[in-house]
């Protein structure tokens, strides 16, 4: 008798089990992975409420509210969002120059503007970011990540660093016993064991500001609902939008590659606004992608579902609320290793290797150094990414530009003149094509063939329209012939009309 219940492959897709509901192997990894990120998540959280100029358990809400919805909402399983330094650091003027209620509407503000953005397709500008601009992201963050953890690692009393090398020492070499228990675990666990069993006085969690005791609860945002506050939030709302979007979907497309998966931008994007909407009404902060803490999950603990990014925020509050106290005694060199773990291993260590930039492109190296330059100045992976892609796109056009050439035949006669044009026709080749042809010297008769040719902007007809008229100057004809039907539909479009007819 065969059995109604459809196999998991055939029910609809969202119908289908989560695998680790069904594989015991999966669901331990999914909830070790949260329990890690939760306890790097905390001093990172209480680090960007500083930088914001808020209570520490104002970030700490934020992460808890925005890895829970994200979970549910975003568009790539297994990537953490939480309260992030991008934002903080845009939203800060607006806290110490209007107070925290003006923080809130703005964080709400944002949410909706990425949900606008991101049913209006902002995703799929994604594929416009070069392969050199990601690797210059990706090297970048590693940077980042390190850098934020050198004042962890001056001015401390000396036991800090035979605990951060009994950290890093932990993590290479206890894979190779088991990975049942992630390494970073084994490493927080045993080194908060060891310094509060000996009296170690080193930095720890707690001293980087007190942990809440409860559960955020909701409320609106504490500001008169005029016009003039909306004038006020709005700038930094859309800041915060843009940059929470961008850091988003570059740490979504990281993991894509990572886990060799697919993910929907669109729907992250989305998902990112619908977090911070929830974040701003239960007080948050705000946030979006957190990349260090995505590499703990995916890359360190090999987690792939929504759950270790639910368990996360979960295990924060919990690990808060419940067991402050334990989590404040935990040494800061023990969450310091295991960023340095990180950063080493985000690293595109291929990427500057002297057998890789030797075959490289001048171009692509330079484009790579660029974005890298842009982030570790600022501090701002936006920015980084944006400037990298704009380097990528003037060398490109300075590279096509030179495949434009111009060839002529004279027939034995001597009444007429063809010019062979092949190459991309576009604002950066077509501004010396004026001068590519013999307006004194050629018969009555010229002949433009463009069959080797494609036309892509005005440009390109405002200059064939110019070597038109200077040919007429001189009572000579010009026949344009060979145009596809693109290039075809826009001159006939266009021409003579970019210039009053004169």
């Amino acid at each position: 008798m065969s059995s109604s219940i459809p196999s998991p492959a055939a029910r609809p897709r969202g119908l289908r089990r989560p695998v680790w509901l069904s594989d015991p192997k999966v669901l331990r990894t999914e909830v070790l992975a949260g329990l890690v990120v939760a306890l790097a998540l905390i001093p990172e959280a209480i680090s960007f409420s500083i930088i914001a100029g808020v209570d520490p358990a104002i970030g700490l809400f934020a992460s808890f509210t925005m890895a829970v919805t994200i979970a549910v909402v975003g568009g790539r399983p297994a990537m953490i969002s939480a309260a992030t330094g991008a934002v903080a650091l845009v939203i800060a003027p607006l806290n110490r120059e209007h107070g925290f209620g003006h923080l809130v509407a703005a964080v709400i503000l944002a949410g909706v503007f990425q949900i606008v953005l991101g049913a209006l397709g902002v995703a799929k500008l994604m594929r416009f970011v070069p392969r050199s601009v990601m690797v210059g992201f990706v090297n970048s963050l590693a940077i980042l990540i390190f850098m934020a953890q050198v004042p962890e690692m001056t001015g401390v009393p000396w036991p800090v660093y035979p605990l951060l090398a009994a950290g890093l020492a932990l993590m290479v070499f206890f894979p190779k016993v088991t990975s049942v228990v992630p390494a970073p675990l084994v490493s927080i666990v045993i080194l908060t064991v060891v310094t509060v069993a000996a009296g170690i006085a080193v930095p720890t969690v707690g001293d980087k500001g007190e942990l809440p005791s409860s559960l955020p609860v909701p409320g609106l945002p504490d500001v008169p609902f005029t016009l003039d506050t909306l004038t006020t939030v709005a700038p930094y709302a859309l800041a915060m939008a843009l940059v929470g979007l961008m850091e988003s979907l570059m740490t979504a497309k990281l993991v894509d590659d990572i886990t060799d998966t697919h993910s929907s931008k669109t729907r992250e994007s989305v998902g990112q606004g619908v977090a911070n909407i929830v974040t701003g009404f239960f007080g948050g902060m705000g946030g979006c992608a957190m990349i260090g803490q995505t590499m703990i999950n995916v890359r360190v603990s090999g987690a792939r579902t929504r759950l270790s990014t639910f368990l996360a925020g979960a295990f924060l509050m919990v690990l808060c609320v419940v067991f402050g106290p334990v989590v404040s005694d935990i040494p800061m060199a023990a969450l310091v290793a295991v960023m340095v773990m990180v950063s080493v291993g985000t690293f595109d260590w291929h990427s500057v290797a002297p057998k890789t930039l030797k075959r490289m492109p001048a171009g692509e190296i330079t484009v790579m150094v660029v974005t890298v330059a842009c982030v570790v100045a600022t501090h701002n992976l936006a920015i980084g990414v944006v400037v990298g892609s704009l380097t990528a796109v003037v060398i490109f056009a300075k590279r096509v530009a030179h495949r434009a050439e111009v060839t002529a035949v004279t027939d034995p006669d001597g009444t007429s003149v063809v010019y062979r044009v092949t190459g991309e026709l576009f604002f950066a080749s077509s501004n010396d094509l004026v001068g590519r042809f013999r307006y004194a010297t050629d018969p009555d008769r010229v002949v433009v063939d463009l069959s080797g040719a494609h036309i892509w902007d005005a440009s390109s007809v405002a200059a064939l329209d110019a070597v038109e008229a200077k040919y007429a100057q001189r009572g000579k004809s010009v026949e344009i012939i060979g145009l596809n039907e693109p290039s075809a539909r826009m001159h006939r479009t266009l021409s003579g009309e970019l210039t009053g007819g004169h």
